[in-house]
């Protein structure tokens, strides 16, 4: 009878050990609590975005020539009406000097014309009352007459002509202001292409040449950056975005939506798209956001301040997620979202505050009805 029992006890700690080692392991999963918080609709762009001047001109001469004087260099700081580059001028400079002297002459030969006419109208005047009183003949009286309006005419011709002395000016000078590059506009030279004694050409059409000048104004900058066709209806202008940059990892900037392109952009093997422009909130942004950096952006479709909330990582297709109960049994549930982006989903319906929501749901035996424990 002995026996017997040590044989029972014998069995039942060898089941037991058997049980221990055999058991089911607890699935190791990382939770987050239901909370309330601030939760928004978002959209982002595509691709990388750039940053742009709100000015920026690439200029050349209209005309080609040799490069005679470049007072500027690659850095320089430039007001409106600047010279930036002068060609070879002086054959045009001899044309203007000449045409101002042909106007010195005709204005002169008009007054020296418009004073006989004067005189000439002014002896008319005079004569008339004599021949009122038949002191002088009919003949000497009309060919008086005949000459004050000849006088006249020749008077009106002479200011004709000093008009035309004066569009001949206004034409010379024309061409050579067309040698004369000047600053359209207060900014910065970004690149020069050119040096004194260089041949440089406007583009032909068809055939682009690099441009002589670049100049940017970087005192206003803005973000162009395309969005998704089925985001575009949703943006308004107006609407607040957060802006990131490559170049200041870690930070965002905040702006607002100052254009949507008015039609959609179809580039090959591309998505199609929609070019958003976004400004910056604060305004002097010229000695840190250079013209050409990438940036992203973010546009803020939609807030709530005082949502239930839930990581957007532990939500599975079809609106489901998992969750631990009270035995730290996973379970599955579905529920009604509201306003969504990366970080965070609303949730209408379906979870209470602080249930704890599985994040982990990509590790492997996270499934309905299994024993899981939280990995800290």
């Amino acid at each position: 009878m002995r026996n017997f029992s040590i044989t029972i006890v014998i069995v039942a700690l060898i089941a037991a050990a058997v049980w221990f080692w055999t058991r089911p392991q607890p699935v190791l999963v990382t939770i987050e609590t239901v909370t309330l918080g601030s939760v928004e609709a978002t959209v982002a762009n595509t691709r990388a975005g750039t940053i742009k001047a709100c000015q920026r001109a690439k200029l050349s001469p209209p005309a080609g020539g040799q490069v005679s004087i470049l007072p500027v260099r690659e850095g320089d700081r430039v007001e409106a009406g600047d010279v930036l580059l002068e060609l070879w001028n002086e054959d045009l400079r001899a044309q203007v000097r000449l045409a101002e002297n042909q106007r010195t002459a005709a204005n002169a030969h008009k007054q020296q014309i418009c004073l006989n006419a004067d005189m000439a109208q002014r002896e008319t005047e005079r004569l008339a009352p004599l021949r009122a009183k038949n002191l002088i003949s009919a003949e000497k009286a009309d060919q008086t007459a005949t000459e004050a309006l000849a006088a006249a005419a020749a008077c009106r011709a002479a200011e004709a002509n000093a008009k035309v002395s004066d569009g001949q000016v206004a034409v010379s000078r024309a061409a050579l202001a067309r040698t004369i590059l000047r600053a359209p506009f207060t900014g910065i030279i970004a690149e020069l292409n050119g040096e004194i004694g260089e041949i440089v050409t406007p583009s032909s059409p068809g055939i682009p040449t690099p441009p002589a000048v670049d100049l940017i104004d970087c005192s206003c900058v803005y973000v162009s950056a395309p969005i998704d066709e089925v985001d575009a209806p949703d943006i308004r202008i107006g609407m607040r975005t957060r802006i990131s940059m490559d170049a200041f990892p870690g930070t965002a900037q905040i702006g607002s939506v100052r254009r949507k392109s008015p039609y959609v952009l179809d580039i090959e093997k591309q998505a199609r798209t929609v070019d958003v422009e976004v400004n910056f909130d604060e305004s002097d942004q010229c000695a840190t956001l250079l013209p050409g950096y990438s940036a992203d952006i973010e546009i803020i479709l939609d807030v709530d301040k005082d949502a239930l909330r839930i990581p957007s990582q532990a939500v599975l297709e079809g609106n489901r997620v998992m969750l631990l109960d009270q035995d730290d049994i996973i379970v599955e549930r579905t529920i009604e979202t509201g306003l969504s982006n990366w970080s965070y989903t609303q949730v209408v319906s379906g979870l209470e505050l602080g249930d704890r929501i599985i994040t982990s749901v990509d590790r492997p035996g996270v499934e309905p009805g299994t024993l899981a424990a939280v990995d800290e």
